[in-house]
């Protein structure tokens, strides 16, 4: 298979990380709306009654620095780079625009959601007591 075809199955929504991030949001008792497209950069995961977003990024895709597989393609990179560039550009608009809104903000890598016991903590640190979830949301 070659790159083209590789990198066309990779999906937006819905990926692996999210699927599991998401899984333990609700195990831990917590309701939200996925992908609004009314708030900026369309959070993964979108807690309207704590007034906080959680986005899962893919590595690659938006360049997790310091990580393995954050970084650029030493192949094809007159392509790559600028594309990879737009997503980054892209993130901290969307943060400086929900920061402006006053939503708060969570960003967990696509390699942070390997460690489930991290991840399950970095989420109840964020979003507070599980039961509180669903009311006013």
């Amino acid at each position: 298979m070659n790159r083209s075809e590789n990198m066309r199955r990779i999906r937006s929504k819905n990926t692996a990380p999210e699927m599991a991030v998401r899984r333990l949001a609700h195990g831990l008792g917590y309701r939200y709306r996925l992908h609004r497209k009314d708030i900026p950069g369309k959070p993964d995961l979108v807690f309207p009654g704590r007034r906080k977003v959680i986005f899962i990024h893919g590595c690659f895709w938006h360049q997790h620095p310091g990580c393995r597989e954050g970084r650029p393609p030493k192949s094809n990179a007159a392509y790559w780079l600028p594309k990879l560039e737009r997503n980054i550009e892209r993130d901290k608009a969307a943060l400086a625009q929900l920061a402006a809104a006053r939503w708060e903000v969570l960003v967990i890598w696509e390699c942070e959601t390997k460690n489930h016991e991290a991840t399950r903590q970095a989420l109840l640190d964020f979003l507070g007591p599980p039961h509180l979830a669903g009311k006013g949301q």
